[in-house]
């Protein structure tokens, strides 16, 4: 039987939104395996803005259910970091490397995406990020104005909310009557 208390960390800690002094930018944190909560124990303690969007994970042990939070994108973290800020988080290594992001304001839309969800207490799971296929937006429901991508119109019930800096996604499952199909999504690969 574990004697360990679990690891609870907030998943949003400050806000999402593009800093307005410049010299502090969203970057990705390509942690340690298994580090995810650890660093952003270490961020809040340092007062540094991070999000950690997390999903619920179940598991049966001897005839009893446990439900643990665990990190959506394993080895990723979302943070706000200064120019001495690296430093100070590499030190605590945890760090395999930082990830430089270009588009501010995307990022931030994909991220409010996975927060929204996350709020409303819908079901994701992982699933294979999409460089093709339709954009849609989901008109009734508790996910009501959010936008994602489906595969196709054979899977249009099969919402992505997709992360484009990591090439990854997860997947919320909506009912089709509530899908308005906005137009094709393609990503075109840009230096950033």
């Amino acid at each position: 039987m574990a004697s360990h208390k679990p690891v609870i960390i907030n998943e949003l800690f400050g806000e999402l939104k593009v800093p307005e002094d410049e010299n502090y930018r969203w970057v990705v944190i390509h942690c340690k395996p298994r580090c995810e909560k650890r660093l952003a124990d270490y961020l809040g303690k340092r007062l540094m803005p991070y999000y950690l969007p997390q999903i619920k994970h179940k598991r049966v042990y001897q005839r009893r259910k446990v439900v643990t939070t665990v990190p959506m994108f394993p080895s990723y973290l979302f943070a706000v970091l200064g120019p001495q800020d690296r430093d100070r988080v590499a030190i605590s290594g945890l760090v395999v490397r930082f990830i430089r992001v270009g588009k501010q304001e995307h990022l931030i839309k994909e991220l409010d995406r996975l927060c929204f969800a996350n709020k409303k207490d819908v079901e994701v799971s992982p699933t294979m990020w999409l460089s093709k296929g339709l954009e849609v937006e989901i008109l009734d429901g508790s996910l009501k104005g959010m936008r994602g991508v489906v595969e196709n119109h054979d899977k249009i019930s099969e919402v992505r909310l997709q992360v484009d800096i990591l090439r990854q996604a997860v997947m919320v499952s909506v009912d089709p009557k509530n899908i308005k199909i906005i137009g094709e999504y393609e990503i075109i690969e840009e230096e950033t």
